[in-house]
């Protein structure tokens, strides 16, 4: 395709829909986002083997689309479906569906950029397979209300079997302006349909119709799909009376009125967005210039980008501020060129490898009074959501300037805030892009400075997250009744360690002090948070105490106490078994590391420990979790063979008789996915409790929880010169009362704690 700037536009990256059956493509689609795509709910209907204008939402709606000429294939779901409906001629209308992708698409192939369909346009369709000899040109002759009728050029391939749900991309290659639905064959529309009624194929050369876009948004939202529409890429285009457009063809021609030095700089806009410039062509008009540069995202900040670096010793010409600001009146411009928004994804990817929490709390602190994109509202942020996330911080505009500069974007105040928070590395790439983008936009040094200095008060102010209260637990002696040492961490979300002072370290406490002890440091760790994850470290015996069942005493006067385990995801560690397996460590990393590893359920038909031992040896080398049933005494020995082999994650019920109470467990799925076992312990606890006088007894799960960043030994959690300052429980001048012989409450052993200091923050 060869427009008026003499840019060949190659294929676009075509998504294909593939048969259920013989995997051949039956038709195209559009790419919305990362995570999805539109086509015609027609084109879904026969990839899954059915009547193609089937009105009902599949049952079976999982199938497949293809990236990169079938190479990479995703699996989709229905996500939206607006099924085809009857006409008021030949065509039928509605026959659209949203599908999710279970992955991102592969990188660089980006989402359509969508712009209004008007007659007289034209227009380009490829087939779904992707083959560049596949392509089939068409002009848009009627835009009838939600339908637009297209004519082919006799030269050439005609639009057919396996276009539609394509996009229908417009004559420089840069948008798409809706999507192929059918076309007139003899006995009526090539999917099926009746064309009884008005206009026959045999009176018609090469005639399909299209859904334009503004009828594709329009369904959506009707349908109640508005995020799916909030999210598509859409770009302008002028029209003759455009005011903007006559703005932009003025200041153009004062920023490149010489030829040659337009056609240089075009030449390199075209490069940036990849398109591939034939050589000797002249210099575009400026007024076919401005149209482009509206028409396409990024185009128009691309240019200004290059016109910067293109001045005399890298000056800014004066004349780019009417230029930007023009850019900031056109939504679908973008404030970032191509080169500083692939920068800023790539810079951002690295911290959220690092911590995916980090965007989220710099987002909310940055950007107080500003409605979040969905993505940061969530405690992490999936790289997958970047793109997303900066496309949504790019449309937003700070009204308030500062002095003679131009305001600071709220997406550069996100970075400056990101970029304090984020190691060495990352956090200097993301200043260094924040002073190039400033610099371009002419914000002045003074501005940019001081939400720079926003951020450093912010980082230096905030306290790092408590993401896991640590608990070593120490039996002390054969005593009568049971008497406990207890010493207490929190694991922050960097990775250190900070020790909670008690006073309690070396006394002996009842189960019932342990309980309200971890319950303060509980609440004190994480006050308005979710339930904080308890992890106790044990020794070999200790693996059978009812830890989760110790009552974890009344945080006030109404509220009546619960048991540790309801109030907190409560697991066991057992470093133990570390001392005494050398090599112990490196297998329950490998395991754990393992993403394919599968669960070993282990019950009457495995006897004795060797056959586990070969199981977990040979045919479960990668198991990261064992499920174990049976009689107490062999489910003793076998925990301790299953621990010594490096398994992380073993479950079983301390209660059961033998196998035949293996469904005890059932209700909390016990091999379900890995990651929310530990919530599912805890709601299984809590439903047990509400449920015992109706039930009676129920399972009794202890589960055995490592994770390698809990992973060390208690000795080495002592705090190091570069940990954070110890949190104090209780007030550390005043002097601790000797634990009594008792069970009373712990919160009547300890001082209270100092007035007017907040938890957490000591």
């Amino acid at each position: 395709m060869v427009g008026w700037q003499g840019a060949t536009a190659g294929a676009p990256p075509v998504v294909a829909v593939l048969a259920r059956a013989d995997d051949a493509a039956v038709g195209a689609a559009a790419l919305l986002s990362t995570h999805r795509v539109l086509t015609c709910a027609h084109v879904v209907n026969e990839a899954l083997g059915l009547a193609p204008l089937s009105a009902a939402r599949p049952v079976e709606d999982v199938l497949q689309v293809a990236f990169e000429r079938r190479t990479v294939r995703i699996k989709a779901q229905i996500e939206v479906w607006l099924p085809p409906r009857p006409g008021g001629g030949a065509a039928w209308q509605g026959d659209l569906c949203v599908l999710a992708l279970s992955e991102p698409a592969p990188p660089g192939t980006a989402p359509v950029a969508w712009t209004e369909m008007a007659q007289g346009q034209r227009l380009r369709a490829w087939h779904g397979c992707g083959d560049p000899i596949t392509f089939a040109d068409a002009r848009l002759k009627l835009l009838d209300d939600r339908l637009g009728y297209l004519d082919g050029e006799l030269s050439g391939a005609p639009i057919g079997p396996g276009f539609s749900g394509g996009p229908l991309w417009t004559e420089c290659g840069t948008g798409a302006t809706g999507l192929v639905v059918g076309r007139l064959a003899h006995g009526g529309p090539a999917a099926g349909g009746d064309a009884g009624r008005g206009v026959r194929a045999e009176q018609t050369v090469r005639r399909t119709w299209a859904v334009p876009w503004q009828a594709i948004r329009e369904q959506l939202y009707a349908a109640g799909a508005a995020a799916v529409v909030d999210c598509c890429r859409t770009a302008r285009t002028p029209g003759p009376d455009d005011p903007v457009a006559a703005e932009l063809v003025a200041t153009l021609r004062s920023l490149l009125g010489d030829p040659a030095a337009r056609a240089d700089h075009v030449r390199r806009l075209h490069a940036e967005l990849g398109r591939a410039t034939a050589h000797g062509v002249p210099a575009p008009a400026v007024e076919d210039l401005a149209a482009d540069l509206l028409a396409t995202p990024r185009a128009l900040p691309t240019l200004s980008e290059s016109l910067v670096t293109a001045g005399p010793y890298g000056a800014r010409p004066e004349q780019l501020a009417p230029l930007l600001a023009l850019g900031r009146a056109v939504g679908g411009a973008g404030l970032l060129s191509m080169a500083e928004f692939a920068s800023l994804e790539r810079a951002l990817g690295e911290v959220v490898a690092a911590d995916a929490t980090l965007p989220a709390r710099a987002a909310r602190e940055a950007l107080r009074f500003t409605p979040l994109p969905q993505p940061l509202c969530a405690a992490r942020l999936r790289e997958t959501d970047l793109a997303t996330v900066i496309g949504q911080l790019e449309g937003y505009h700070d009204p308030v300037p500062v002095a003679d500069s131009p305001p600071v974007p709220p997406l550069v105040h996100f970075v400056e805030f990101v970029a304090a928070a984020a190691d060495t590395g990352p956090g200097d790439a993301l200043r260094r892009w924040s002073e190039r983008v400033c610099a371009r936009l002419g914000v002045h040094e003074a501005a940019r400075d001081q939400r720079r200095a926003d951020a450093a008060r912010w980082t230096a102010s905030r306290a790092e997250p408590v993401v896991r209260l640590l608990v070593e637990l120490t039996r002390d002696g054969p005593r009568e009744p049971e008497r406990y040492r207890c010493r207490l961490w929190q694991r922050l979300a960097d990775g250190g360690m900070r020790r909670v002072e008690t006073g309690t370290s070396e006394a002996t406490l009842t189960p019932r002090q342990v309980g309200a002890l971890i319950r303060e440091a509980a609440e004190l760790s994480a006050p308005a948070g979710a339930p904080l994850t308890v992890d106790v470290a044990v020794d070999r015996a200790g693996l059978h105490l009812p830890v989760d069942e110790w009552d974890a005493g009344s945080p006030n006067e109404f509220v009546p106490s619960l048991p540790l385990g309801v109030c907190y995801p409560l697991t066991l560690r057992c470093p133990e078994m570390s001392r005494r397996v050398p090599r112990r460590e490196a297998e329950h990393r490998r395991r754990w590391a393992d993403g394919h590893g599968r669960p070993l359920v282990v019950d009457g038909t495995h006897a004795d420990a060797r056959q586990v031992a070969a199981l977990l040896t040979v045919g479960h080398h990668d198991a990261n979790q064992v499920v174990l049933h049976g009689p107490p005494a062999l489910r003793g020995q076998l925990l301790e063979v299953c621990l010594a082999l490096g398994v992380p994650v073993v479950l079983w019920d301390r209660d059961a008789h033998g196998d035949g109470d293996a469904d005890r467990l059932d209700p909390l799925a016990p091999t379900g996915l890995l990651h929310r076992l530990p919530d599912r312990v805890r709601e299984f606890r809590g439903q047990a409790l509400a449920d015992a006088p109706a039930t009676g007894p129920s399972g009794r799960p202890s589960l055995v929880w490592e994770e390698p960043s809990a992973w060390q030994d208690p000795a080495t959690w002592e705090p190091t010169a570069w940990e954070a300052p110890r949190t104090t429980l209780t007030d550390p001048d005043a002097v601790l009362a000797p634990a009594p012989e008792g069970d009373g409450p712990v919160a009547s052993t300890y001082p209270k704690p100092v007035p007017g200091r907040e938890a957490g923050n000591v």
